[in-house]
């Protein structure tokens, strides 16, 4: 596996992955109800097993991945799930904890590639800075211009990794769960809106956040990935009129010198086609309407110089990519395994 030419990373958001452990990190395989309607614990769990062995990624990130409390960890787990599986990728970074049950997480192969969590930025109280802080901490800024600073801060902090791949070259990791924009909790359409609004602008600004910290990287001349779940895409809800774009054209950098944009290729077919096909990446169902909604709100964004370098997008749907179709066991278990389908990025090493 050494002689591989190239890197494959993925991204992965794993509906309630935390309810699939006990408290030791053992895997549940019984027929006990998992997080995801219609499907057992043990399902779920084979399911996932299943296609973290067809990704055969170096490393992935995990968005939604078990919980890190006194009582459970987050890397414990995830390591047990890697040698049930014998998957290459066997070894966790946990970063900042999450406030949820949803932890963000990196599964990695060591024999391919070196990874260690790297937070950049000072550490805040609550009462934050304006300078870009540690993503632990509090941002302060102005998102609307009223002269009245927004206090930020993450529920689920990105986690930063330093990375070093099998060609010796560096790079810098941000994992992402950006702000959900969904009205939960909402008594009435009117209270709906209003969270929808609120939530629309906390997402807004954390990707703001997050565009701040790869513009640092990108003025040191560092090659950075952002990757992982925004709960946005260009053209997705009308609440992008009224703010002017989408946190994931924020975070590209569209509005920026070619020098400073990240790339992804499936934002950009979203961008180029509001009212067409659009690739997706999640598949939700809508219990009013009776039928799934789908949505494009997981990405690998790449920066000038590792888009330089040819690298290959896919996005494991088994019902738009040929390859997965023709195994049908793979197609039904990514059905079982989450509401999100994986995101792999191939990128080629460099000799020397």
């Amino acid at each position: 596996m050494q002689s591989r030419p190239f890197l494959r990373l993925a991204s992965y958001n794993v509906e309630w992955f935390d309810r699939l452990f006990d408290d030791l990190g053992q895997g549940y395989e019984d027929e006990a109800p998992s997080g995801r309607y219609g499907v057992s614990r043990g399902a779920q769990f084979g399911a996932l097993g299943l296609v973290f062995s067809a990704l055969d990624a170096d490393g992935i990130m995990i968005i939604e991945g078990p919980d890190s409390t006194a009582r459970r960890s987050t890397v414990r787990a995830l390591e047990q799930f890697a040698v049930k599986f014998g998957l290459r990728a066997r070894r966790v970074v946990h970063g900042f904890s999450s406030e949820t049950e949803q932890e963000i997480a990196f599964l990695y192969d060591p024999d391919r590639i070196t990874a260690h969590h790297d937070p950049q930025g000072a550490a805040t109280g609550r009462k934050g800075s304006r300078d870009v802080p540690r993503f632990d901490g509090t941002f302060r800024y102005d998102l609307d211009t009223d002269a009245a600073e927004d206090t930020i801060r993450f529920a689920k902090p990105p986690l930063e990794l330093a990375l070093t791949g099998p060609d010796g070259r560096a790079l810098r990791l941000i994992g992402v769960h950006a702000k959900s924009k969904n009205p939960h909790g909402a008594a009435d359409e009117k209270a709906a809106l209003r969270i929808s609004i609120e939530n629309r602008r906390k997402q807004l600004a954390q990707c703001i956040w997050i565009r701040a910290r790869v513009s640092d990287h990108l003025s040191r001349g560092e090659d950075v990935i952002v990757l992982g779940d925004f709960n946005d895409g260009p053209g997705l809800d009308e609440f992008e009129k009224l703010f002017g774009k989408s946190g994931v054209e924020v975070v590209l950098g569209m509005d920026l010198p070619p020098g400073q944009r990240l790339t992804d290729p499936h934002a950009n077919m979203a961008i180029c086609a509001r009212m067409g096909f659009c690739p997706t990446t999640a598949r939700f169902w809508l219990a009013p309407q009776k039928r799934y909604f789908e949505a494009l709100l997981d990405f690998i964004m790449v920066s000038p110089g590792i888009a330089a370098r040819s690298p290959d997008w896919r996005i494991w749907h088994p019902f738009q990519d040929p390859r997965i179709i023709a195994i049908p066991d793979l197609a039904a278990a990514l059905l079982e395994a989450s509401d999100h389908f994986p995101v792999t990025l191939d990128l080629p090493l460099q000799a020397g």
